[in-house]
This record gives C-alpha cells, sequence and structure tokens, in this order.
C-alpha cells in the first residue's frame, strides 16, 4: 500500500473523491470526511440471504410458511417495461433449471429496465411470494450480476448482508442502498487491513476479543452470525471502554487535584436537630447518613449521589448534612430545579431550622436566591451571602449567576440533578473552595448508568420508604369516565382530601388536540366542580404568583388544584392525596412518576388515576410490560401505552426507571449529552451490564495504576483518547 493511501486512511478523502465531487461532498456534509470514518460508518441492521435455492424450493418453502429471504441464481428470460395507468412497472422473468420466476420493480423501472439483458446469470435476493395466479414473485429484489470473474464478491446477494441508513443528503446525489454497499465495500475490502488497533493486545486476549481488522470486515460482511457477533462485541467493549476511561479519569482526577477540608461533628447540632423531628429516621436514611458522614470526615470532597425514591427523605439527609457543614463554620447551598421547588425548601427548612434553635439555641439561618426576586430582596440576600450571615442558601440556577459571591461556601446539594449540565454544575463548585458535593436524584438510577454516566461518584441509595407511607394506589381510565372521576374528587373533598388535576398545555393548541389547563379550569368551575373550591397554577405565572396559590393550598383555601407540570417536583401537601394526570399517554414515565410522588405524603390512602384515549387503555391492558422477550418493534409501536401499564403495575422507581431506560434510552433519560460523554452506538445500557462490568473493571484497572497514562503499555490508549475523544476529555476535571 502506498503511503498516500494509508495518509488517506485517516487524513484525506482521495477515496471518497473518486466516487465523485458531488459524492464526496455528500458524504462530508454527514461527517464521512476520511477513509477510517467511512469504515465505521456501520449498518443499522443485516438480512440473512445464504440460504441459495432453486425456484421450485422457493415455491415449495412460501407455501409452507416461510417468512425469510431467500437467494436464487437464474437466467433473465424475457423482460417487459408495462404501464398501469400513471405508474410504469418493469418485469423481469427468470428461468433456472427448476423452473420460472418474476421480478417485479414499481419503482425507478426505466432505470431497471436498463439493466437486464436476456441471457445475462443474476443472483436474486429477497422475500418470494405467491401471486394470486399461482406464480413465484420477488417485489424489488437486491441482485448482483455473474460474470466469468469467479473471484468477484456479491454484496447484495447470497449471504448476511448490511442494510445502512441512507440519510437524504447521499440520496440527493443518488446513492441508495446499492451504491452505498459498493462504496463502503470497497473501502472495507482495499483499507481494513490498514487500520490501527485501538485496544491493548492484553485486553483483547484477556476479554477474548477480536481485532479492529476483523471486527470492521465482520461488521460490513460477515460469512456468519457468529461472526457478526463477535465484531459486535467487540465494538460494544470498545465504545464502553473509553467512555469507562474518561469516567475513571474524571474520578481519578477529582480525587487527586481537589484537597477538602474535614469536617466532623464539632457539637451537639446533629443530636438536637434529631429531637425535633416528629418521627425516627429509617435504617437506609442511617446507613446514607454514615456514608456521608465518613466523606465530610475526609481530606477529599465528597463527590456523591444519592438516589432514592419520591418521598423516601432524602431532603432530610441533605439538611443534616448541611448542620455538619454549618457546625464546622462553612455555608451550604441548596440547588434546585424549579422557583417553586426552592421556594418550598426554603419554607420547609426554615421551619426546622426555628424547631432547632428552640432546641438548642443555635440559629441556623436560611436564605432564599431566585431570579424573580425584587431588586432590593436580592441586593439584601446577596449581601448576606456574601458576609457569611447566611449559613444555607437555597436557590436556582441564580446560585451559579456572576454576581453571587459566598463568603465561605463547603457543602453544594444538587437536587434532581439529571436537570442540570455539568458545566453547570462546575460554575457553582467554582463559587468555594473545593466544596463537598451532594447531588441528589428522585428518579432513581439502573445499575449500568452508576458505573457509566455516573461512574465518577461514589453512590448511596435509599432504598426504604417511611413506615407510614400507604402504597398510592393507580388506575387507567378513559376520558368517557370523567364525570366519575370528578364525583369521587367531590366526594373526598368532604372527607378533607385534596387534589390535583394535571394537563399537558396551559393554552389550548390547534396542532395537539390536548386538555389545556387555562381552559378546562374556567370549564370545571362552573359545571363539574362548582360547589368545591378550584385553583389554577401553571409555568406562565410568575415565582410570587406560584408562591401564593401554593400558600393558599396548602393553606386548604382549594380543594382542587389545576395545573401543568409545575408542581412535577417536590410539592408537599400532606392532605393531597388525589392526583388525576389527563392525556397521560403525553407524559414521560418518570414525569408520570414523579406527578404521582406529590400525592399520598400523609397518614391517608392515595390514588393516582390515570386518563387517556381508550386506544391506549385498551392496547396498555393487553401488553404484558414484564415479558423479557418483548420485541424493540412492539415497544417502539406501542411506547405511550407500556409506560400507562408500567405506572399502573408498579409503584417501585427502580423498576419504573428500568422500564423508562430500555424504552428510551440513557441519554434521553439522564442527559449524556451535557455530561461531557460520547454517544453510545452500539452499547444498549438496558442489557450490556456484562459488557459494562467488563469494561469498566479493564478501564478503572488502567487507571489506578497508571492515572496519567504515561506507561508504555497505556501509550495506545493516551493516543486514542486524543485522537477520537479529545473534546469529552476538556470534561475531565469535572465530577
Amino acid at each position: 500500500m502506498k503511503s498516500a493511501d494509508i495518509k488517506a486512511l485517516e487524513g484525506s478523502v482521495q477515496y471518497l473523491k473518486s466516487i465523485g465531487p458531488k459524492r464526496a461532498a455528500a458524504f462530508s456534509k454527514i461527517g464521512i470526511r476520511t477513509i477510517r470514518d467511512l469504515l465505521f460508518y456501520f449498518p443499522r441492521k443485516h438480512l440473512d440471504r445464504s440460504a441459495t435455492v432453486n425456484s421450485s424450493k422457493a415455491y415449495q418453502l412460501v407455501l409452507n410458511g416461510f417468512d425469510g429471504e431467500l437467494t436464487v441464481i437464474a437466467k433473465v428470460y424475457s423482460t417487459e417495461l408495462k404501464r398501469m395507468g400513471r405508474r410504469e412497472m418493469f418485469i423481469v422473468s427468470f428461468r433456472d433449471e427448476s423452473g420460472f420466476f418474476d421480478c417485479i420493480w414499481f419503482q425507478g423501472a426505466q432505470y431497471i429496465s436498463k439493466i437486464f439483458t436476456e441471457g445475462d446469470i443474476y443472483a436474486i435476493s429477497s422475500k418470494p411470494v405467491v401471486s394470486k395466479y399461482d406464480n413465484l414473485q420477488f417485489i424489488h429484489p437486491d441482485f448482483d450480476k455473474i460474470s466469468q470473474d469467479e473471484s468477484e464478491r456479491f454484496l447484495h446477494t447470497g449471504g448476511i448482508i448490511p442494510f445502512y441508513t441512507v440519510p437524504k443528503e447521499l440520496r440527493a446525489t443518488s446513492i441508495g442502498d446499492f451504491s452505498l454497499r459498493k462504496i463502503i465495500g470497497g473501502a472495507a475490502e482495499t483499507y481494513a487491513d490498514y487500520l490501527e488497533e485501538t485496544i491493548p493486545d492484553d485486553i483483547l486476549l484477556r476479554h477474548q476479543l477480536i481485532g479492529i481488522k476483523d471486527a470492521v470486515k465482520n461488521f460490513h460482511y460477515p460469512r456468519s452470525f457468529t461472526e457478526l457477533e463477535r465484531a459486535v462485541k467487540r465494538f460494544k467493549f470498545e465504545e464502553l471502554f473509553y467512555l469507562e476511561l474518561l469516567v475513571a479519569i474524571r474520578k481519578n482526577s477529582f480525587r487527586k487535584k481537589f484537597r477538602g477540608e474535614p469536617k466532623t461533628v464539632q457539637t451537639g447540632l446533629v443530636k438536637d436537630f434529631l429531637k425535633t423531628l416528629p418521627y425516627e429516621l429509617t435504617k437506609a436514611q442511617l446507613r446514607v447518613l454514615h456514608e456521608i458522614r465518613k466523606d465530610l470526615e475526609s481530606e477529599f470532597p465528597m463527590n456523591r449521589l444519592l438516589q432514592g425514591d419520591v418521598g423516601s427523605g432524602k431532603t432530610i439527609v441533605s439538611v443534616i448534612a448541611m448542620l455538619i457543614a454549618a457546625d464546622n463554620g462553612y455555608q451550604s447551598a441548596l440547588m434546585a430545579p424549579t422557583e417553586i421547588l426552592a421556594d418550598q425548601h426554603a419554607k420547609n427548612i426554615s421551619k426546622m431550622m426555628t424547631l432547632l434553635k428552640e432546641k438548642s439555641g443555635r440559629q441556623i439561618k436560611v436564605s432564599l436566591l431566585l431570579g424573580g426576586q425584587r431588586k432590593s430582596a436580592r441586593d439584601k440576600t446577596l449581601s448576606g451571602i456574601e458576609t457569611r450571615d447566611a449559613d444555607i442558601i437555597i436557590g436556582t440556577h441564580a446560585l451559579f449567576e456572576e454576581d453571587v459571591s459566598f463568603g465561605n461556601l463547603g457543602l453544594i446539594v444538587v437536587d434532581e440533578q439529571h436537570r442540570f449540565g455539568v458545566a453547570q454544575r462546575a460554575r457553582l463548585q467554582e463559587k468555594g473552595i473545593n466544596p463537598d458535593v451532594l447531588i441528589m436524584s428522585a428518579t432513581p438510577i439502573p445499575r449500568t448508568l452508576t458505573m457509566t454516566v455516573y461512574g465518577d461518584l461514589d453512590t448511596s441509595v435509599i432504598d426504604e420508604m417511611p413506615g407510614s407511607r400507604i402504597p398510592v394506589k393507580t388506575y387507567l381510565r378513559s376520558d368517557d369516565k370523567l364525570p366519575d372521576i370528578y364525583s369521587f374528587i367531590i366526594k373526598k373533598a368532604g372527607e378533607g382530601d385534596q387534589s390535583f388535576i394535571v394537563y399537558p398545555l396551559v393554552e389550548e393548541s390547534e396542532k395537539l388536540q390536548l386538555k389545556a389547563a387555562e381552559t378546562l379550569y374556567d370549564q370545571l368551575r362552573k359545571t363539574y366542580l362548582q360547589k368545591i373550591r378550584v385553583g389554577l397554577i401553571h409555568g406562565r405565572m410568575t415565582w410570587q404568583e406560584k408562591e401564593e396559590i401554593m400558600l393558599l393550598f396548602h393553606a386548604k383555601k382549594f380543594d382542587v388544584l389545576v395545573s401543568t407540570t409545575v408542581i412535577e417536583v417536590g410539592i408537599d401537601i400532606q392532605t393531597a392525596n388525589i392526583i388525576v394526570i389527563n392525556d397521560a399517554h403525553r407524559f414521560g414515565l418518570s414525569q408520570l412518576h414523579q406527578l404521582r410522588g406529590r400525592v399520598g405524603r400523609g397518614s391517608r390512602q392515595a390514588y393516582c388515576i390515570l386518563v387517556t384515549d381508550r386506544q391506549y387503555m385498551k392496547a396498555a391492558q393487553k401488553i404484558n410490560i414484564d415479558n423479557e422477550f418483548i420485541s424493540t418493534a412492539q415497544l417502539e409501536k406501542f411506547k405511550a401505552s407500556v409506560r400507562l401499564s408500567t405506572m399502573v403495575k408498579h409503584i417501585n422507581g427502580f423498576n419504573i426507571a428500568e422500564k423508562d431506560l430500555k424504552l428510551r434510552g440513557p441519554g434521553d433519560i439522564f442527559g449524556i449529552k451535557q455530561s461531557g460523554f460520547p454517544e453510545l452506538r452500539f452499547a444498549d445500557l438496558a442489557t450490556d451490564t456484562e459488557v459494562v462490568i467488563a469494561a469498566r473493571d479493564a478501564a478503572f484497572g488502567i487507571i489506578e495504576k497508571d492515572p496519567s497514562l504515561n506507561f508504555p503499555s497505556s501509550q495506545l490508549i493516551k493516543k486514542n483518547l486524543s485522537v477520537h475523544y479529545s473534546e469529552n476529555l476538556k470534561y475531565a476535571s469535572i465530577a
């Protein structure tokens, strides 16, 4: 191979230019600029066309119910271009030693008609059918012309054939399945042997992985499904291995570069606080507190993820951590994703601190910082933060704005952490000198994600609910049952229960026929709910307006609160025991689970009623969500119904998170694109647990022994990280 060709493999586009400047430009538009890029443009699926039979055998197989693809080798007997109304069709009659069959094209008939000549021999592949006239047919088959050159390789028939995604940019230059297979097949045949290995030999051997050259060839044109599976396994491992390297580098960077200030329990402040609580902490809360306390006492900054289902008591745990920080003279910042949640945290924690002062005589001051505050109130809050007059500062994104200056920030608590990007968390961390960080998630995270996306964090799990909690009963109902639901709400209002009625929009939308909060609020007050008190809250209100409505609802001035998803996170009303979610099929699983968590926080039975169209309800009642063999196609077709069925069947957030991961993938759930990680193309975090564990062990083992990747054995890894993951490495110092 010439040196120019070796250069072309990584750097130039000589091969792509050879297929024409317009086509090369089209490839460039979709991100393919080098031969390596082209070789890594992998198929989305493979079809098995390796079964080669004669036409008679194909006919019998179809009659016996065969539903796969076959390859038949035959000679062109005749051709005919026919017009049917405004459309043309092209028919080629083929003959082999056992009989005749037809191939029919309805699209591109004129183009196809110029290809076939009587007497030529072709391999034909497709799904065979028997027509109403009892003859064998192949509709829009793929084909390879058989020439005298026995070394010629079939690209479209007679084996396991790749099918690629063909973007519109390629189709615009007449690149379809045939052309793409020819272009990529040629590149694989000519250049695959010159690819440089990206995984060290000892790791390949230890994990029984094939080399990159064989993997690329077997991914594009495998001779068997065993070879294809080995190629897939190698590429799954490779991308997970480099992802886990990034995770390990992050974790090591955080540990080595930063030194924290140990924070120990100095006084009886925490003991006094525990005495003010009207309940005892669960065993899970106590276990998690022990883990957090150990982190705070360490010379390294805490970098911990606290997981716990809705209502499991994460906030109390974080308050105790903030009290330990205050006991050591440090400020704490609690960052919440919405103003309404931040306001509620401030009110609840302020009440706790008032009780604590009565018990201990020690005053812990709480401040609230929001973007929508009046300037005078904001200036006063900013001054208190800078002069250390505030011990616990609660706010939203406003906490990391430039004009916020902390006097001595020692602990950061991030609530509903997946709503914040990694860069946003970093900006808040910069407000202190290596502060401890505790990030909380009420959306439980599946095991594979805690090993990848959050693998740089130490993890604590509150896996126990308070004993007083009665599980919420969840029901699925169709729209025509709404009058009965309203009667149920009125009855329960007479017993002292309050209700949420949630709608997905604020105003009517012409494009989406969804119920709208404002419109339905007016209707309900005048009709079904005219005898009880109804309030309205939505995201377009100012923070002060929302605060006023929530105070009135908390004071039981309303029996029913009509709302959008503004109440999704953290609203804690003890007597709210009914939530009705309209157009429930429009909501994601984590949203539905969070909304359900708004009720059942007291000692009475609570109810979650999911209202949907009858078609979704019927499908949800039929589908078995716990069937391990439910196909991807079924999941895609019935996603909304699967979500609804999951909500009815499961109350445990971890079970729901696993279903959500399978339905949506990790990127959609937890914002991997925000977190500095590469997008996964091969691995499925919902199913590839074993590969994740193997890749993690290999990556963390290397970084533990050679954190700077300076050993000779690490140079290959270091090179690939800098060449192919340079953008992701920018986040290596952010946990």
